[in-house]
């Protein structure tokens, strides 16, 4: 369902995989046509220009003044919104929803409090096409926020799975499906989160359009516990066939180094806000950006834990 500073831009290494795992399609790629380079505990942005998208990428170090918290909105709220009520750096949408009751099909935790409940969404738990992927449904991949002693740590997990140890679980995020560590391809994770369908080698159900270009958003951990944020956008010029597929989206956060990676609402939920500024990810057949409110994102503020 659904600033920038002048600089000198280097290729940072994280460029490099995304450059060998391109150059298999033969597609090129530019060096980030926007970059802040910044000391390592400041947040770092960086735009990726290829030919079918341009991939919006926020990467927020680990141990550093930020965090990054879930949120939800009563209504639906634009990513600008949410800045603007949340006082946040940075947004990034979330969950799914659905459009017609405003409801949250993702579960939300905020500071060990469930503000958004898939089971108290009737069109979800009452629809008979969802009832034979229902306990999937309930238990897709989510983006958990932990305060282990004085520290945040991060985690992705589908929602069954144990918490971590000595941690006390405070924030979640759900969507899906999993998109790192890809064991062998994107498709068991779709299958095992009720996204996908396949009977006798014919999909019957394929709720993400996982091989189809769109845009996207995900978020990613990377081994040092780093947060990448990443929105990818279609281009005006080609709306219908531009933006990433899941896979492409995988390999290419695999490339910045990322270990850990979900997948978030995309299409015209794809969205992302920074230090004043808004990207959305779908264009539309007249070459415009589609601007859509959203029930749920995750936001960057200043982190409080660590200080």
């Amino acid at each position: 369902m659904r600033k920038l500073w002048l600089l000198i831009v280097t290729i940072p290494v994280a460029l490099i995989g995304t450059m060998l795992f391109l150059s298999r399609d033969r597609h090129p790629i530019t060096a980030p046509s926007d970059s802040v380079q910044a000391p390592p505990q400041n947040l770092q942005y960086n735009s990726y220009s290829l030919p079918s998208s341009l991939i919006h990428v926020l990467r927020i170090p680990a141990k550093s003044s930020f965090s990054v918290t879930p949120a939800i909105s009563p209504s639906l709220n634009t990513v600008e919104e949410f800045a603007k009520n949340k006082r946040a750096i940075a947004v990034l949408n979330g969950g799914f929803f659905d459009p017609k009751n405003y409801k949250s099909t993702s579960i939300v935790i905020q500071q060990g409090l469930l503000v958004g409940n898939p089971k108290l969404n009737e069109r979800l738990m009452n629809n008979p096409q969802l009832t034979p992927y229902l306990d999937k449904i309930l238990n897709r991949t989510e983006f958990r926020g932990y305060i282990c002693g004085a520290n945040l740590r991060y985690d992705i997990a589908l929602h069954q799975d144990p918490t971590l140890t000595n941690c006390r679980l405070v924030d979640v995020l759900g969507a899906g499906s999993r998109l790192l560590p890809l064991e062998k391809d994107i498709t068991l994770p779709l299958i095992q989160e009720g996204f996908l369908d396949i009977v006798n080698g014919k999909v019957i159900r394929d709720s993400l359009g996982s091989n189809q270009p769109n845009a996207r958003s995900a978020v990613g951990i990377t081994d040092d516990g780093s947060i990448v944020l990443v929105m990818v956008a279609q281009k005006p010029e080609s709306p219908n066939k531009s933006g990433m597929s899941l896979t492409a989206l995988a390999n290419f956060m695999k490339s910045l180094g990322v270990k850990k990676a979900m997948n978030l609402d995309g299409g015209s939920s794809s969205s992302i806000y920074f230090r004043g500024k808004t990207f959305y990810g779908k264009a539309s057949n007249k070459g415009s950006f589609v601007k859509r409110p959203v029930k749920s994102v995750l936001i960057v503020q200043e982190n409080l834990v660590n200080k």
